[in-house]
């Protein structure tokens, strides 16, 4: 009986609220596993409290452990663009402040090449009123958010914040990208 090694990647994004992002990509086939988190910032292991303060340079952020050989890279680049506003400086919907930025961070030279050809692309295409700010960071660390954080929208689906912003990302999701969700 042959074994076969399942050989997962990362990749890490931070998109607005990490509630929003963890909800989107948790539900798309070949992702394992998506852990909220802050990235970005200097310093070690910050607390949701200090981060919130919008200057400690960390963004919330997320972590996707997933399969390749189910889901590319490319396609959950193309969902981080289309499920949030990447032409929105330090801003996402009613939450502001830089630690709401619109970030990628790379793990693989590949990974930062696809991405800039992502923006590249959608700036050409004018998809959005303004140019795209995302900014295209080398992966440094990643700190899990406290407990309370992980599976909010799960956990909370009726929380005020969930049904009106994380709800009508979710029904983007479902009826753009019906074919890459999990059954």
């Amino acid at each position: 009986m042959m074994i076969e090694q399942i050989l997962m990647e990362k990749a890490t994004f931070a998109g607005g609220c990490f509630w929003c992002t963890e909800a989107i990509f948790k539900r798309i086939n070949g992702v394992d596993s998506v852990l909220s988190g802050y990235a970005g910032g200097e310093g070690k292991a910050p607390t949701y409290e200090e981060v919130s303060t919008g200057t400690t340079g960390f963004a919330e952020a997320i972590q996707i452990t997933f399969d390749p050989a189910l889901v590319s890279y490319s396609t959950l680049l193309h969902i981080f663009f289309k499920t949030h506003d990447p032409a929105s400086w330090d801003k996402q919907g009613a939450d502001e402040g830089s630690q709401y930025r619109s970030i990628v961070f790379y793990h693989t030279e590949e990974q930062k090449e696809e991405t800039e050809i992502a923006i590249k692309k959608l700036d050409e295409a004018h998809i959005f009123q303004t140019k795209i700010v995302t900014e295209v960071k080398p992966f440094t660390t990643f700190y899990e958010a406290e407990p309370y954080h992980k599976n909010f929208y799960d956990r909370n689906e009726e929380y005020p914040y969930c049904r009106v912003v994380i709800n009508p990302k979710l029904e983007k999701l479902f009826a753009e990208f019906s074919d890459k969700l999990k059954k």
